[in-house]
């Protein structure tokens, strides 16, 4: 049987890839001129893409074009390792933008969470990350304002870990993390430069001092192609 001939372009995209013929972060060439070298449509190549999107091979910036995905960063839930320090340790260049920051309610269901009550108020930060200029990893950072005053008034375009350990001797020393499939939401994608709906991992993180108390609430939403999860259980 014939294979359809968006998956023939798909295994020769493939092919040159796994052939060190297109490296990490290399861009593809256009949709238009990959439709006249395989002489096809563009709604064929963006078949074959998406598929390749979809494994993980490749990825899509807005406006920008489609790339040959770098390896993942591996991801150990029972450290308490910052983002910072993590893609430093995989040879990765870091870094975080801060895209937003502001005091507001609480929202509900952080209340039980955080042992707050309503109208009680907290620091937002929301906050872009990205390893070797390229956008994997948007964060909400939720941070009691008892325990960090000031932050809004300092530079948040960092690891806000060290942050805390410099300024306010303040250091993590256990999470508790849930994790799941889900798609990028309108404003994460955005963020993202990707396209919304794509699939993402959901990370929520209650993060606690070296006293055991409740430091902040982190919501990571992470490119499917940026991340794996590994867990030694001997550890």
């Amino acid at each position: 049987m014939i294979k359809p001939q968006y998956l023939q372009i798909k295994d020769a995209l493939i092919t040159q890839i796994q052939a060190g013929g297109l490296s990490a972060n290399d861009k593809l060439p256009s949709e238009r001129l990959l439709g006249e070298l395989y002489g096809t449509t563009r709604v064929t190549i963006r078949e074959a893409l998406v598929q390749l999107e979809a494994n993980g091979l490749i990825y899509r910036e807005d406006r920008r074009g489609w790339f040959v995905t770098p390896p993942r960063f591996r991801l150990n839930p029972r450290h308490t390792s910052n983002f910072h320090q993590i893609v430093r340790d995989q040879g990765g260049e870091p870094h975080t933008e801060l895209l937003e920051k502001s005091r507001i309610a609480v929202p509900p269901l952080l209340l039980p969470r955080l042992s707050l009550k309503p109208f009680d108020s907290i620091f937002l930060l929301k906050r872009l990350r990205f390893a070797n200029d390229r956008a994997i990893c948007y964060c909400e950072n939720y941070c009691l304002p008892e325990r960090v005053p000031g932050l809004l008034d300092l530079d948040l375009n960092g690891s806000l870990t060290e942050l805390y350990q410099s300024h306010y001797g303040i250091h993590y020393a256990r999470m508790q993390v849930t994790f799941y499939p889900t798609a990028l939401p309108d404003e994460v994608a955005h963020q993202l430069r990707a396209t919304a709906g794509l699939p993402a991992l959901r990370l929520e993180r209650l993060n606690f001092d070296q006293h055991g108390q409740v430091l902040d609430f982190d919501l990571e939403y992470w490119r499917h192609d940026s991340l794996e999860i590994d867990v030694d259980t001997q550890d």
